[in-house]
């Protein structure tokens, strides 16, 4: 694995864990204006619901990030985790957190 690419990865990958840890440590509240107590109940359901969906979003975003860390840190980044073949230098340019090749990853979509 080029030695440039992995300092590029492990640098975008602490970077983005930073920014995610930042966001999931804040709380934000959306003010709203009320037309109704029931607008403003099915409101709030509906926002809360979508704050969760966001938040467990990016908590699984962490743990790949996480994840792509140990591998840096263990020798293995770049290697796909389910066929062992290297994952294209373009994939981890774009997604440094990758764990599958193309191949692999369009197999366990399907």
């Amino acid at each position: 694995m080029d030695p440039t690419l992995v300092d590029q990865a492990r640098h975008t990958l602490e970077a983005e864990r930073e920014r995610i840890r930042l966001e999931l440590s804040e709380e934000v509240y959306h003010p709203h204006v009320a037309h109704g107590a029931q607008t403003a109940a099915a409101s709030e359901v509906s926002e809360s619901q979508r704050g969760q969906q966001l938040r467990e979003r990016e908590e699984l975003h962490l743990t790949q990030i996480e994840s792509a860390i140990r591998r840096i840190e263990a020798g293995t980044f770049g290697l796909c985790q389910t066929c062992g073949k290297p994952i294209a230098p373009e994939r981890l340019e774009a997604l440094p957190w990758a764990q599958d090749c193309v191949e692999c990853h369009a197999k366990k979509r399907r």
